[in-house]
């Protein structure tokens, strides 16, 4: 099979040593003959692995010992409005908005108590993280968006939020660096861009916080019942938890998150300079200071010109460069397991690309 290389946003890439052990693995799990996908979850075999998963995330990220470690369900899109659900009915948050997905979780927010607009870099199409943060005194929690996918702009430092709890969708971002816990009260993350495949979605949530929720929830939409439960109150999602477990040792096995983020720097780097050095044949979407490490999002001239591009990259493997439907334009999502050769080789294809087509 001819080489691939998956730009896709999520579900994205997994690391190819994840995906060759859970094939050798797949109907045989840990020499008891039957596949990870067929036990128990009430069994030793896969207690080992998810106490081993929630390990691996709290040495990797340095959880600190007062926070709980859930492996949930229903996406990120269900936290937008399971967070405010248990937080927040009859309260106010303080919500940056830097588009789409911070879009939605505003939404969700509102349906249950007050919103305050923090922030918002609407005025240029969610081009750039806004500064200048106006944070209300009696906030029950502050919610940020680490990284846009779409818009292809990051926090590259969290606003410090003082005695108020910081509240993190890190969907697309997660494991690419190191983070302080610092005024953090919960992360949030989707595992289909840098952690796993679809289905299980990891929430990191500090105790005091979980003690806080609202009573009287239905059962399996309160956090209290998955950190009492140590998310095993229902059948978790097993096959997800066990890549987890995979990728948290493939990341290990590079160095941890201070190796992961010097190669992201790199990644980033080589492909920005690309964009930077055309001539003005790629432009780059976001503002250069707020750019996103993990989704690189650029125009050509024409549209005419990007649709070219993206189906002339895709006939020589390079998947999944168009850029979302709402935004148009080309975005390569550049996430842990995507490493430099990919990228090396997605810029010579660029430079090769203007030449042929100016």
């Amino acid at each position: 099979m001819a080489k691939k290389y998956n730009f896709y946003a999520g579900p994205a890439i997994l690391p190819q040593e994840v995906m060759k052990k859970a094939q050798e693995e797949l109907l045989d799990f840990n020499g008891i003959g039957l596949s990870i996908m067929e036990i128990s979850h009430r069994s030793k075999d896969f207690e080992s692995v998810i106490n081993a998963a929630e390990t691996k995330i709290r040495t990797l990220l340095g959880v600190p010992e007062n926070f709980a470690v859930m492996f949930l369900q229903g996406g990120a899109s269900l936290q937008f409005g399971m967070l405010p659900m248990n937080l927040l009915i009859g309260k106010k948050a303080d919500y940056v908005h830097t588009g789409e997905w911070a879009k939605k979780a505003i939404k969700e927010a509102k349906l249950f108590g007050t919103v305050n607009i923090a922030g918002s870099s609407e005025d240029k199409n969610f081009s750039y993280i806004p500064e200048n943060l106006t944070f209300s005194p009696d906030a029950r929690y502050v919610h940020v968006t680490s990284n846009e996918t779409i818009g292809g702009i990051q926090f590259s430092k969290f606003p410090d939020t003082g005695n108020v709890p910081l509240i993190i969708d890190m969907s697309s971002d997660i494991f690419s660096r190191k983070i302080d816990f610092k005024n953090i009260g919960m992360i949030y993350a989707g595992a289909q861009k840098n952690i796993g495949p679809a289905g299980v979605t990891l929430v990191i949530m500090r105790n005091d916080l979980i003690e806080a929720c609202t009573e009287g929830l239905t059962t399996m939409l309160s956090y209290k019942t998955h950190a009492k439960e140590k998310s095993m109150y229902n059948t978790p999602p097993c096959f997800a938890i066990y890549i987890i477990k995979l990728v948290m040792e493939w990341i290990e096995g590079l160095g941890g998150l201070a190796a992961i983020e010097e190669i992201n720097e790199k990644k980033a780097k080589a492909l920005y300079d690309a964009i930077d050095n055309s001539g003005g044949y790629y432009k780059g979407t976001a503002n250069v200071s707020d750019r996103s490490r993990m989704n690189v999002t650029f125009r050509l001239p024409s549209e005419e010109l990007e649709e070219k591009f993206i189906n002339e990259a895709k006939k020589v493997g390079f998947i999944g460069l168009k850029g979302h439907r709402s935004v148009g334009g080309c975005r390569a999502s550049i996430y842990n397991a995507m490493g430099l050769d990919g990228v090396l080789a997605l810029t010579q294809f660029m430079e090769n690309f203007a030449k042929e087509n100016k």
